[in-house]
Parts: C-alpha cells; sequence; structure tokens
C-alpha cells in the first residue's frame, strides 16, 4: 500500500491572516458579488466599493466589469491605471499597481499557493507588485511573489512565476523575456 503524501485533513487555516473580521469579509462578499462583478456599466460605483471597504484606489482608475478582488483591503492601485472586464485579483497578501498600468481582460493576479512538499499541503502567500506603466496583458497570470519592473509587459496568456525585468516584454508559460522596450517609444508614449 502506497503511504499518504498528502493529508489534507491535517490543513490548519488558523496562522492565516485575513485582515479583516469574517462578518466583514462576508459583507464584502455580498457586495461584490451584486454590484462590483456584476455586469453594470461604469467604474465609479466600484472604485467607490472598494475605497469603502478598505482598497487605496488613485484617481482616474477604470475597473470594468466583472472584476473580482478577494480582499479589497490588501489592494492598492496608482492613478490612471485600467483594470479589465474579468479580471481576478487573488490577493490573499498584499497587491499594489502602480499608476499609468494596464491589467487586461481574464488576467489573474495570484498571491497564494501550497507548499506541496509538506503533507499538510501548508498555504504559502506572497505580495504581488505591479510597477508603474506596467502592462498585463489578456489572460495572463502572475503567481505569489512576483514584482514585474517598471514598463514591463507580460504577453497574451503568459505565466509570471519570476520577476519582470524594466521596460523588458515577456510571453511563454513561464516567462521569459523576449524583447527590450526601447527608449524611444518610451518617450514617444509620454509626449
Amino acid at each position: 500500500m502506497k503511504p499518504r503524501d498528502v493529508r489534507l485533513d491535517t490543513y490548519d487555516r488558523k496562522s492565516f491572516d485575513r485582515g479583516r473580521p469574517r462578518w466583514i469579509e462576508a459583507l464584502w462578499l455580498v457586495v461584490e458579488c451584486l454590484l462590483v462583478s456584476s455586469p453594470l456599466p461604469g467604474a465609479a460605483h466600484r472604485r467607490w466599493l472598494l475605497r469603502l471597504f478598505g482598497a487605496r484606489i488613485g484617481n482616474g482608475v477604470d475597473i470594468k466589469p466583472r472584476v473580482r478582488v478577494k480582499f479589497p483591503w490588501k489592494l492598492t492601485v496608482g492613478d490612471d491605471s485600467w483594470i479589465g472586464e474579468g479580471v481576478w485579483i487573488d490577493n490573499l497578501a498584499d497587491v499594489k499597481i502602480g499608476s499609468h498600468c494596464c491589467i487586461s481582460q481574464a488576467a489573474y493576479l495570484c498571491t497564494g499557493s501550497h507548499d506541496w512538499s509538506k503533507p499538510s499541503f501548508d498555504l504559502i502567500t506572497a505580495p504581488i507588485n505591479i510597477e508603474d506603466e506596467s502592462w498585463i496583458c489578456a489572460r495572463s497570470i502572475v503567481g505569489p511573489g512576483v514584482a514585474t519592473g517598471e514598463g514591463s509587459v507580460l504577453a497574451l496568456g503568459s505565466v509570471a512565476t519570476r520577476d519582470l525585468a524594466s521596460w523588458s516584454i515577456y510571453s511563454g508559460v513561464p516567462a521569459v523575456r523576449i524583447k527590450t522596450r526601447s527608449a524611444l517609444a518610451k518617450e514617444a508614449d509620454h509626449s
């Protein structure tokens, strides 16, 4: 008989800090389901509700329909950033999105995983930091502990499991650096 490698009955949730009492989390789940991740157009009500629950949202942030945020109190978004339709911010740890960033449709920002080497399958969390002027393209995934350098791009459907260098374009699963964004392109973007 094979020994048991995974013992989910020994998993311990007590060490995880949710950041707010359970009743606030339950209230957020209702508000998110009915108003934030709804197909209703407009971003103002989404910004207001996220701020009401503790998110730090900058000026001019556009949040499209069907966006999901696990814990708004663990979210910071800089000025003039876009969060596209269907984005899931699964922020068991802090997620910081800088200014002038684009998080495109159905991107997944995941701050949690499990330790497969332990029978108890312990939870592992690490923050995500997306620097100013970065673009996380549609259906891309950013994993726990990843930082994207300023102006970096994660191409369509790619998976970032390691940090991305500034002004570089990454593609693939796992994402690898394929190109450098030129300084000339950066200057043109600001003129």
